[in-house]
Order: structure tokens, then C-alpha cells, then sequence
């Protein structure tokens, strides 16, 4: 990031900051993709909060931002195992914020296992979640009883411009794969599995590149909205796999289980827009499956009368290419600080919560005046 482009982000974090002045400093624990343009964001956070600990998502870290970050901010190991354990987690706690008032700013729902546990006994006050992902959301959605505010910004729409380009990032990352081994799009028909946001514009944009676009989700009502943008919508998903050349899974749940595999077509390409962990369940393929690299960031599951090619190791492909959506992405940084004020108020009962039209009206103006030029 160029010195005068490092000044505007830090003048526009700094106005947001101004708008969205927290009720009291609280603390603050921050899961998130450590790319070029992230600790612009990790200091804003540090601005409105006392931020303990920055926790990357594995795989999508800069070594040059987690540098950056390191100078200033404790940078902690992520992994599911860390929270999925209530007295892991409630010790992890304890030694960076025993005693004080905590936000947990997550991507993912890395919390959600054990926040009903950690809310009840960490000496301290979990005062809430901010999630900024729809398989987040999910997670969170699905605990029996939240014992505090979740505020997602998952469903906002000001995360509809980032969805939309992680959805350009990813065709653009799979295409750039294909090509590396001399493959391309065009003659593959292509399934798209999940048509919310994100595999609403893989199609759209597979559409416009010549690709035949299949689509399948276990969602009615998305079924119906892909067949009225003149998408074909399987019927039978063994079949959509056996006629695919290429499946981008777009669900952030598990896309492919282990029995799916073997109804993939020859050759096929699988790329996904999430981790591994998420969207396939690779731990369950056969073992008569043979890995073997065959390219750059490609790797071949071979057996006999069967292969299949899949792209990043199973994790978001489009990594691989910075996964940048340029200015946008700010779009939804400075929502995340909205939601650390309204956590810090009293008035917000336990459950699922989202920013007014107001905050994220004002938050597009400001937006608008930093980087619509």
C-alpha cells in the first residue's frame, strides 16, 4: 500500500472511529484474514478498543501484514481447537483478559462452540459477538439459547459489493489455475453449488465468460431465483456431478461429502470459496484415493477408473490472488466498529442483532467521500 493511500484509510478509520465513539473502552479479540490491507483495520480496532490479541484465519495470512501487526498487537494461532474446548477456551481468555469486559470480533463462528460456556464462567463479561460471515451467522443462529448480543454483519448491505467481487475473485482465480495446466473454461459446464450472494455472481460471471452454468441448492426459494436468471437447476445432484467439469462450492457448509467425490466426472476441477473445513469433507474420501500435486496449487485424487483435480487444497481459491475486492471491503470493516458501540450499550437483549439503516447510511456517506473519487 502506497504512503499516501496508508493516510487516506487511516483518515477515514479515524472519522468512523469518530462517529461510532463507544459507550466505554472495552477489549477486544479480532479473528481475520491478515491480508495486504488489513492492519489499516487492526489499528482502527486498537483505536476504538483495548485489542488483546489478533488471531488470523489460517490460510490467508500476509507475511509482510502479520509483520506490520506484530509490532503493536499480540498475533495468536487460530484453529477450531482452540475454541472448541470450554476450558481451552476459557483459559486462553483468562490469560490475555482476565477481568475485563470482552467483544469477540469473529469470521467464521470460531467462538460459538463454546460461547455459552465462556459467557457463564470467564471472571471477566462477555458482552457479545460481532460475526461477518453467513457461515457465521449460521452457527451462531444455531445455538440453543445465545446467552448474549450477536450482532452479525453477514446479511448487511453493505457487504453486498464485497460478496459480489469475492464472487468475480473466485472465477478469476479458478480460471487463472485451469490455465496454468492449459485448461480453460470454455466447453466444461460448470455446477454452481449454493446460490446465495457468493454463487450468485460465480454463476453470473461463469454465464458471461460462454460457461454452461448448472446450479444446485437445498434452498427452494434459491432454486426458483436461479431458474428466473436463466440458470439450469439440477434436479438430481448425483447427475449434476457426473456432468460437471468443473463445481465451485459455495455453501460455507460442507458442499461435497465424502460419497460425492465418486460421482464426480473425470477430470473435473473442484475450487471452493471457503476453508476446506467448511465446504468438503476430504478427511472422508476413500483411501484407494492418490494425491499428487500436478501443478501449482493443483492436486490430483486418483484411483483406478477415477481422477479428479482440486484446486488450493480445498481452501478458498481465490487466496491464491490476494482475494482483494479493493475499497470496499472498508465498507464492512467500519460496520464491525459500529457494532463494538452498540455492544457496549445496555439495551441489547441476548440474541441476533444488526446495525440500523441510520449507522450504515452514514457509514456509506463517509465511505463515499474518502473513495468515491
Amino acid at each position: 500500500m502506497e504512503s499516501f493511500e496508508r493516510a487516506r484509510l487511516d483518515a477515514y478509520f479515524a472519522k468512523i472511529a469518530d462517529q461510532f465513539v463507544p459507550a466505554e473502552r472495552v477489549t477486544s479479540f479480532l479473528v481475520t484474514h491478515l491480508l495486504p490491507e488489513r492492519p489499516g483495520f487492526v489499528r482502527a480496532v486498537a483505536a476504538t478498543s483495548r485489542l488483546r490479541a489478533v488471531l488470523p484465519k489460517p490460510k490467508s495470512v500476509t507475511a509482510a501484514a502479520q509483520r506490520e501487526v506484530e509490532q503493536t498487537v499480540a498475533v495468536d494461532t487460530l484453529s477450531r481447537e482452540l475454541f472448541a474446548d470450554p476450558e481451552t477456551a476459557l483459559e486462553y481468555f483468562e490469560s490475555r483478559a482476565a477481568g475485563e469486559p470482552v467483544v469477540l470480533l469473529d469470521v467464521g463462528g470460531y467462538f460459538a462452540p463454546t460461547l455459552v460456556a465462556l459467557h457463564s464462567r470467564f471472571s471477566g463479561q462477555i458482552l457479545g459477538v460481532i460475526e461477518d460471515t453467513e457461515n457465521g451467522h449460521r452457527r451462531y443462529e444455531d445455538l440453543d439459547k445465545l446467552p448474549c448480543p450477536v450482532i452479525s454483519v453477514a446479511r448487511s448491505p453493505l457487504k453486498d459489493p464485497e460478496d459480489f467481487l469475492v464472487g468475480q475473485s473466485v472465477v478469476f482465480s479458478t480460471e487463472a489455475i485451469m490455465r496454468g495446466r492449459g485448461d480453460i473454461l470454455h466447453g466444461r459446464a460448470a455446477l454452481v453449488i449454493g446460490f446465495g450472494k457468493l454463487g450468485s455472481s460465480i454463476a453470473r460471471l461463469l454465464h458471461a465468460k460462454g460457461v454452461q452454468v448448472t446450479v444446485h441448492d437445498i434452498d427452494p426459494v434459491r432454486r426458483t431465483q436461479a431458474l428466473s436468471q436463466g440458470f439450469t437447476v439440477a434436479r438430481d445432484r448425483e447427475d449434476a456431478l457426473r456432468g460437471a467439469g468443473l463445481v465451485l462450492c459455495a455453501t460455507g457448509a460442507i458442499s461435497l461429502h465424502g460419497e460425492d467425490f465418486g460421482h464426480l466426472r473425470n477430470g473435473a476441477y473442484v475450487a471452493t470459496v471457503t476453508s476446506s473445513e467448511d465446504e468438503l469433507e476430504l478427511n472422508s474420501l476413500p483411501d484407494v484415493y492418490t494425491r499428487t500435486m500436478v501443478g501449482d496449487h493443483v492436486t490430483r485424487y486418483q484411483t483406478t477408473g477415477h481422477y479428479f483435480y482440486l484446486a488450493n487444497g480445498g481452501n478458498a481459491v481465490n487466496f491464491l490472488h490476494g482475494a482483494s475486492v479493493g475499497p470496499f471491503i472498508f465498507l464492512v470493516q467500519a460496520e464491525i466498529l459500529a457494532g463494538i458501540r452498540m455492544l457496549t450499550r445496555t439495551d441489547l437483549a441476548p440474541g441476533m442483532h444488526e446495525a440500523n439503516a441510520d449507522d450504515r447510511a452514514a457509514i456509506a456517506t463517509t465511505w463515499l467521500s474518502y473513495f468515491n473519487r
